[in-house]
């Protein structure tokens, strides 16, 4: 039932300091509650979401949580209820001791915003304590002579309850001598037994007293206890000892050394004897003091048994007995003050904060939140904070010495990655104290800065016929980033080369950069790509760069020479040339036409002779590959003549390539033909009739040929005997278009000379013969010739064919229509024609130079060239058969020869624009002349 009252009591307690809270924490200040101690752990304190201001659920997603000085936490908050609690039982005696109000105050953080509300929670005293003595039993001696009316001190009641839960009074067992009675203390209040003699005593008649004390609190239940008193009734000692001041006092700096004497009590007894012997001792101190001072108890010196500490009490109250070998006493108090001195080091404790930041973070970002606490007072305990002014940090001044850690400038991780901050905080004591704290701060890093190249662009060098797969290069890009904002990866931009991707040209490891050819480049192919590298790096969101490179590749010599003209006959005949015997020294008799489809000194050529039937008869231009007669030739000389000519390039090694030549020594084509059996006897008895049919085709095509000369002639001649009569009446040409005559100049070098080919083969039966028409120079071309389309005619000059055609002089045929050296293309030949000429000495002279030759080449292979053949033909499938085309070649259209002439085509622009060529010899200027008369 005493249990059931209590618990209603503690409850009623309970509401009744909430009530006192809620009143409270509506004042301006910290919020404060009050519960009463004792409470079991989880027990309600007061609602900490409501005086917050804030939902129960905001608590755990805000991070409210308790922040204290104190290891020990002696509450909590409850984030479902959104309520303060009690962490565990809470003793008010252990945490107050005697103090009057019992306060514990600590802090509320909110996490998210680092806001801090002060919390005051009073601890409310219950009687949960029995009054104790410090001994249980106590011997008393009093003097028989002993007045009544005297009071004798008791052991000391300790009662650690505060309030109306404390010591209340005494009660003594009944008697007839003693009382007792209750005596407060002058420093805290605290009341102490003391034993009135209430009547005289009697040793003879009573010699000791047993008495019972009891003291008791004012609880509810009255709680009490008990100790033993002997009372002992002394012969008469009629002096007691007497101190010499009733009070002593001194102040002592808190760091008094152990063992060092703080004072020295005396008292005197005016007895003699055994009866003047006084000893010292204390009477009711506490245990702690106990420890902390001792008591010489024959000198009466009070000396300093531990250290002293300002912080944990500065006033100390002993009271020393002195007494005489009968018992006679006298009491002194000493009252010890302890004087601060500055003595504690300053405390940084850091409540909250975080080790890294990022680099992107805003000036005015809160870093950490610590408090300052030093334990002395006054200025001693007097703290300031500070770190290093070079740092792009500073602190800002919270409540109750919190202070907070803020950036105020724009961080930069690959400046300083790392900040080691120094925090520093120094007391204002003499000398000053301080203690410093180091907080490591790592910036994390974000993706601000792109990879970055060496160079804005590169040139790559690679040979051609690289093996596929080799590595041909490597790009590399810097991110002076992190981890994976560092991490670079290379990629190729999308393009095409030639219509094929350029990925399959070309591809790049994305790791490390390297460029891996996966073809095998060939220079005649293309001889440079152009890439686009992209660096991109792994942050959010990725950054890239890009880089130009530019490959080029270099010509190797791997392409021999190839043999244009002559071209080897693909029936299995053998192409003979005709050389006549009256020939001079230095007759052209053919040339060999070559090409090389490298480039630069891979693509010069030279010509030699390597094997010739008759040694001396003929040579070879070294760089124009022309075979001319050496000496002139004679009768004994073999009609048929075979030379081997080489053609090599300059390359490293060099590459060549032979052709064997075939020449017929005659003057015409009959003695060709009546010596055919000199050159392949036949075995086979048709080859005769083969060969009588050609000598009859033959004949028959000399005849319409001849034919078709007498034609020209008629028409030329008609058309000069109206030129006179025009003359003579007096008309003029003056104003008839120079598209109206002949191009002279344009088709001389075809019908300068009459020439013969004879295509014979070893076997007779196999053999063939080609009459070109011949042809004469200032000839005119008639109309109805124009219509008939010949061969020899010529499309661009077909305004010969208009009635307007004007008469020109004929001129008689030019015996030597060569052109000078300047105007005949070569690929190989130096631009003077000299044998001995030098060559090129850089590629792009030489480029330039195949250039030249490819237009020329080009001119006479189109409609309009001067040899009278189709377009694509190069003009030459008239004379040598229409197996020779553009098709069977590449295409360098250069080094065109006429056969059968000592001359080679120059360009065919001038004859388009009317215009005679610059070069020629005396023969062909004086024809000039006569057709301009």
């Amino acid at each position: 039932m005493a249990a059931l009252q209590r618990r209603r009591h503690h409850s009623g307690l309970v509401l009744l300091f909430m009530l006192l809270g809620t009143l409270w924490g509506a004042q301006a200040g910290p919020i404060c509650y009050s519960i009463p101690e004792e409470l079991d752990k989880g027990s309600f304190v007061g609602n900490i979401s409501k005086d917050l201001g804030l939902a129960p659920r905001e608590l755990a997603e805000r991070g409210v949580r308790i922040v204290s000085r104190g290891s020990a936490q002696l509450f909590t908050v409850n984030p479902g209820g959104g309520s303060l609690v009690t962490a565990g039982r809470i003793d008010r005696e252990e945490l107050c001791a005697q103090s009057a109000r019992c306060l514990v105050s600590f802090n509320i953080l909110v996490e998210d915003k680092l806001n801090l509300y002060p919390i005051e929670v009073e601890i409310v005293d219950i009687n949960d304590n029995t009054p104790r003595f410090l001994r249980e039993e106590l011997e008393v001696k009093i003097l028989e002579n002993a007045a009544p009316s005297s009071r004798f001190p008791l052991m000391e009641v300790y009662d650690p309850d505060v309030g109306m839960n404390s010591l209340q009074g005494f009660k003594l067992s009944g008697n007839s001598y003693f009382s007792v009675d209750d005596v407060p203390t002058e420093t805290d209040g605290h009341k102490y037994p003391e034993l009135v003699l209430e009547r005289a005593l009697d040793r003879e008649g009573e010699a000791i007293h047993h008495l019972v004390l009891t003291a008791m609190d004012g609880g509810d239940p009255v709680r009490s206890g008990m100790a033993r008193i002997l009372v002992t009734v002394l012969d008469v000692n009629d002096n007691a000892p007497v101190f010499t001041q009733p009070v002593y006092r001194v102040s002592v700096p808190e760091n008094l050394s152990v063992g060092t004497p703080v004072l020295s009590v005396s008292a005197t007894d005016q007895d003699e004897g055994v009866h003047a012997e006084v000893t010292y001792s204390f009477v009711r101190i506490t245990e702690k003091i106990s420890k902390i001072f001792c008591l010489n108890v024959l000198t009466g010196e009070i000396s300093t048994s531990a250290n002293l500490d300002y912080e944990d009490s500065s006033c100390y109250e002993l009271d020393v007995e002195a007494r005489d070998r009968p018992g006679l006493q006298d009491r002194a108090k000493v009252l010890i003050t302890i004087l601060d001195v500055n003595d504690n080091v300053p405390e940084i404790i850091v409540t909250s904060g975080s080790r890294s930041i990022a680099e992107s973070t805003p000036p005015g970002t809160v870093i950490a939140l610590f408090q300052v606490y030093d334990r002395d007072s006054g200025l001693n305990g007097l703290v300031t904070c500070s770190i290093s002014r070079s740092l792009p940090f500073q602190l800002e001044k919270s409540v109750d010495n919190y202070y907070r850690l803020v950036t105020n400038t724009v961080l930069d991780r690959e400046q300083v990655s790392l900040y080691n901050i120094t925090v520093t905080a120094t007391d204002k004591g003499v000398p000053p104290l301080s203690t410093e704290t180091l907080l490591s701060l790592n910036v994390a890093d974000t993706n601000d800065n792109p990879p970055v190249f060496p160079h804005s662009s590169y040139s790559i060098y690679v040979p051609e016929n690289n093996p596929r797969g080799a590595s041909i290069f490597s790009v590399t890009a810097q991110d002076p980033d992190s981890d994976e904002n560092a991490r670079v990866t290379y990629s190729l931009a999308e393009d095409t080369i030639q219509g094929a991707p350029l990925s399959s040209y070309v591809s790049i490891n994305s790791d490390t950069g390297v460029l891996y050819a996966l073809h095998s480049f060939d220079y005649e192919q293309f001889r440079d790509l152009q890439l686009r590298v992209t660096a991109r790096d792994s942050g959010d969101p990725p950054l890239s760069n890009n880089v130009s490179l530019s490959i080029f590749v270099l010509d190797q010599n791997d392409n021999a020479p190839e043999i244009l003209y002559p071209t080897i006959p693909t029936d299995g005949s053998t192409g003979v040339e005709l050389a006549p015997r009256s020939a001079e020294p230095g007759y052209l008799v053919t040339k060999v036409v070559a090409v090389d489809r490298d480039s630069g000194q891979n693509a010069w050529l030279s010509y030699r002779l390597l094997k010739a039937s008759e040694p001396g008869l003929f040579s070879v231009g070294l760089h124009t590959g022309e075979v001319r007669t050496a000496r002139a030739l004679l009768e004994r000389d073999a009609l048929k003549q075979s030379l081997v000519v080489a053609v090599q390039d300059h390359g490293q090694p060099p590459l060549s390539a032979t052709i064997t030549l075939t020449l017929a020594v005659a003057d015409s084509i009959p003695d060709v033909l009546a010596n055919l059996g000199s050159l392949e006897p036949s075995a086979n008895p048709d080859d005769s009739s083969l060969t009588l049919n050609l000598v009859v085709a033959l004949a028959a095509v000399s005849c319409v040929f001849l034919a078709f000369v007498i034609v020209l002639l008629a028409l030329r001649l008609r058309r000069w005997h109206t030129s006179r009569l025009l003359q003579s009446s007096g008309g003029g040409l003056a104003g008839v278009p120079a598209s109206h005559f002949v191009g002279v100049d344009g088709v001389r070098a075809f019908l300068q000379t009459y020439s013969h080919e004879v295509s014979l083969t070893a076997d007779s039966g196999k053999s063939h013969l080609i009459f070109p028409q011949p042809n004469y120079a200032d000839t005119l071309i008639s109309q109805g010739s124009c219509e008939k389309s010949e061969p020899l005619l010529i499309q661009e000059d077909s305004g010969f064919c208009k009635k307007e055609d004007s008469l020109a002089q004929q001129a008689p045929p030019n015996t030597d229509w060569r052109f000078s050296q300047a105007q005949r293309p070569s690929t190989s030949g130096s631009q003077n024609g000299d044998e001995t000429g030098t060559w090129p000495n850089n590629q792009f002279d030489t480029e330039m130079l195949q250039a030249m030759i490819l237009a020329s080449a080009s001119e006479a292979a189109d409609g309009s060239s001067t040899l009278g053949g189709g377009a694509g033909t190069m003009g030459l499938s008239a004379r040598y058969g229409p197996q020779f085309t553009l098709q069977h070649v590449p295409d360098y259209r250069q080094n065109v020869y006429i056969p059968g002439s000592n001359a080679t085509l120059t360009n065919a622009a001038g004859k388009r624009d009317g215009k005679a060529p610059a070069g020629g010899n005396g023969n062909k200027k004086k024809s000039g002349k006569k057709e301009k008369k």
